[in-house]
């Protein structure tokens, strides 16, 4: 698989890991879901990847694996990752063949954490595009998808995510920092999420706080919560209950533009 690295050689962690970029394209798309896989920060699950970037390609998306950092010397990095792969996007949208406002993101469980931080805090940056010229491009997603995410670094949360991410003696400042529905505000980009109500791994909470975090701002989202299937089924085929989820969001993502 090809490695489109997102990083210079400054974003590095001690081992030399650099955050990339594997590419899944569709001649003819013009909409990206960048794929963020889970794995409570300590490693990606293989099944939330390559997976459910060919799952899109179906539904006629282009889609890129984030291989985020997890380095635990370098904690908080991940949202630096997360933001530069939608700038490196964006950036490179016409080369690609795709409209530079029909990027969007896709997490699960941790790797859902990641993409609703990524789709909270988001900044412009200056970034070299490939024809030569220097733009200030956004790390604002067009939309994001949240499968049973990790939301919330406080009550409700995952402790495990938590800790890897931010250590075990993190302030409360920094907690709430890492907090997704707290960062929640009126240009947080459309969002379809979706939970099991017996997720004994990340609690239903998690969802259901960032559902009313974006309603309380008129932001629009589509939330389904299914009554059973655990934590962690990726694209769940064939599952009796939650498995029609692919289905409910190929058509929210169509009806989005993508």
């Amino acid at each position: 698989m090809e490695r489109i690295w997102i990083a210079d050689e400054q974003i590095v962690d001690e081992t030399g890991t650099r955050p990339y970029l594997e590419p899944y394209l569709v001649p003819g798309a013009t909409g990206a879901v960048i794929v963020l896989p889970g794995g409570g920060y300590e490693f990606r699950a293989d099944h939330e990847g390559g997976p459910v970037a060919e799952w899109l390609n179906e539904q006629g998306i282009s889609a890129f694996v984030l291989q985020y950092r997890l380095t635990p010397k370098h904690r908080g990095t991940p949202l630096e990752d997360g933001q530069a792969a939608i700038r490196y996007v964006r950036a490179h949208a016409s080369q690609y063949g795709l409209r530079p406002d029909r990027i969007g993101i896709l997490g699960f469980s941790a790797g859902g954490h990641l993409t609703a931080m990524t789709g909270t805090v988001f900044s412009e940056q200056e970034i070299t595009l490939p024809d030569g010229r220097v733009e200030s491009v956004s790390s604002r997603p067009d939309l994001m998808v949240l499968c049973y995410p990790v939301i919330t670094m406080e009550g409700y949360g995952h402790e495990g995510s938590k800790n890897a991410l931010l250590g075990t003696e993190a302030s409360a400042e920094r907690i709430a920092a890492h907090s997704a529905e707290r960062q929640v505000t009126a240009h947080t980009p459309p969002a379809f999420i979706w939970h099991t109500a017996d997720d004994e791994a990340v609690p239903v909470q998690n969802s259901l706080r960032m559902a009313l975090a974006l309603e309380q701002h008129g932001v629009p989202f589509e939330l389904h919560v299914y009554d059973h299937g655990g934590h962690g089924a990726g694209l769940a085929t064939g599952h009796p209950s939650m498995g029609s989820w692919t289905e409910r969001c190929a058509d929210w993502l169509h009806r989005q533009g993508w």
